[in-house]
Order: structure tokens, then sequence, then C-alpha cells
């Protein structure tokens, strides 16, 4: 059947910060604290190697305060997130510039109920965009592909 990737990308009026857009999403009911009780952060850097980092809930503060350190805003960092309510969550990429971040639904996939071989992205664009807009967002593009 081959593999799927689904992912929305967002546009933000002016570059934004990794804790303002998880500020923003943690008012609508979403955390940094993915299922198995941790944070998870991504940093990318100069050599560009992706490295994974897992930290304790309490030490969100330093984890934010690195992804969006002067320091790293030429790289791609990200910040896995969680709806605990819904069940589900994704890692939210942020791009060097961070006026375009990405989100690629990745814990828990909700899928669309009459065709599960698609990601619910409706569900996604619900659940993400009423937050994000009070953040500046300008635009986004959903898709979905298989190959």
């Amino acid at each position: 059947m081959g593999s799927r990737d689904a992912d929305i990308d967002f546009t933000f009026t002016r570059p934004t910060t990794v804790r303002a857009l998880l500020d923003a999403l943690i008012a609508t009911g979403w955390s940094a604290v993915v299922p198995v009780g941790h944070v998870a952060y991504m940093l990318n850097d100069g050599d560009d190697s992706y490295e994974w980092y897992d930290s304790k809930p309490e030490l969100i503060d330093e984890a934010l305060a690195v992804l969006d350190a002067t320091a790293n805003l030429p790289y791609t960092v990200a910040l896995n997130v969680y709806h605990a309510e819904a069940k589900t969550g994704g890692m939210l990429m942020f791009h060097p510039g961070r006026t375009d971040v990405s989100f690629v639904p990745s814990i828990e996939r909700r899928l669309v109920p009459s065709a599960p071989q698609f990601t619910d992205l409706a569900w996604y664009l619900h659940a993400l965009v009423p937050a994000l807009i009070t953040a500046g967002l300008r635009g986004y593009e959903a898709r979905e592909v298989r190959y």
C-alpha cells in the first residue's frame, strides 16, 4: 500500500515563538506533555543534524528557552504537542524565520471514520486554527500524500 504523509503548514503574519504558539494551544486543551509523561523537542544545528531530547514536564520553561534562543533562530526546531481529551497529537516544526510552522499528526493519528486510510485533517484544523488565529495565523495548507 505504501506510506502516507499528512501535514498542515501554517503561515504567520510575523515571526512567532514556540512559547507563543504553545501558550495559545494550551488555552484550547493542548499540552507539551505527551502520553508517556515527558516533553519531547528537537533541535537542528549548523551540521544539519536533528537531535531529539526528552525533558520532564516541570522543566518545560528551560526547553522552551532553548527552542526560542536567538542562536537557534536560523535552524529548524520542533515540539511535540498532545490533546489529552482527544487522545491525539503531533509535532509542531518551526522553520527558520519562524513565520512558517508545520504540524505533523504523529501521536495516535486521528483517521476519517468512513475512510480510515486517510488522516482526519479537518479535525486537526478545527482543533488548531482557532487557537493559532490568536497568535497571528495568516493562512494554512493541509495535505496528505501517499507514496
